[in-house]
């Protein structure tokens, strides 16, 4: 295995310069588990990423953190129920922050009625930040990122 890590060296290397060159050229913050700026709530699991990627401001030890997440196929009930939940959250809670996963259903409704109501709002996504998935939802990604929220992942 070690003489496997040795060879492949140059090419693991070229890898990462170009891994950093990203990140600076598109202003994401990259946090190691033993950072200070490593969201504490996270260090308490067992299974927490060694590395979180973050385009945008967010304060991920916000005290008033609020994860909405469901269904894919959203009904229309649902969809109201969400943004009814979003706007009262804004209403009665200040300072929350709401997290969801960018997806098609629920999370997409959650993110854009943060928007709406003026709350916080971070998209944790499981890809890359070099694309969107699902597509559709780049300009609401935009939209966070600009508010001053964003996306937070563990994929490089």
């Amino acid at each position: 295995m070690a003489e496997k890590i040795i060879e492949n060296r140059p090419l693991a290397l070229k890898k990462a310069e170009s891994e950093e060159e990203f990140i600076s050229k598109h202003n994401i913050a990259c946090y190691f588990y033993l950072d200070k700026n490593y969201p504490k709530r996270l260090t308490q699991c067992e299974d927490a990423p060694v590395i979180i990627f973050q385009k945008g401001e967010m304060n991920l030890d916000n005290p008033r953190i609020v994860s909405v997440v469901g269904t894919r196929n959203a009904t229309d009930y649902g969809r109201g129920l969400t943004e009814e939940l979003i706007s009262g959250l804004a209403r009665s809670v200040p300072g929350v922050m709401i997290i969801s996963g960018l997806a098609f259903g629920i999370d997409i409704i959650a993110h854009r009625s943060c928007l709406k109501n003026n709350i916080p709002t971070t998209g944790v996504v499981g890809h890359g930040l070099d694309k969107m998935y699902p597509s559709a939802h780049t300009n609401t990604a935009r939209e966070m990122i600009a508010s001053g929220e964003g996306l937070l992942t563990d994929f490089t």
